[in-house]
């Protein structure tokens, strides 16, 4: 499994859906812009520290970054 690749997707989703830019989620997080943006793409390997400030400002636990979620079907 590629565990970048669930975090990416985890991360973008839940920012898009709490109406946060990356630049927002990076100052509230306390991290860096172009890390998020690393983050998002798949190409940073964030630590467990990362991933529970990330977690704190998109209002969830840090487990629910790191949960593979199914594509949805448009044809049910």
């Amino acid at each position: 499994m590629d565990w970048n690749a669930v975090v990416a997707s985890n991360v973008r989703r839940l920012r898009v859906a709490r109406k946060l830019t990356q630049e927002q989620l990076a100052l509230e997080a306390g991290l860096d812009l172009t890390y998020i943006g690393g983050i998002e793409r798949g190409r940073r390997n964030p630590t467990v520290k990362v991933l529970g400030q990330i977690a704190a400002v998109l209002g969830t636990d840090p487990l629910a970054l790191l949960q593979p979620v199914a594509a949805s079907r448009d044809d049910d």
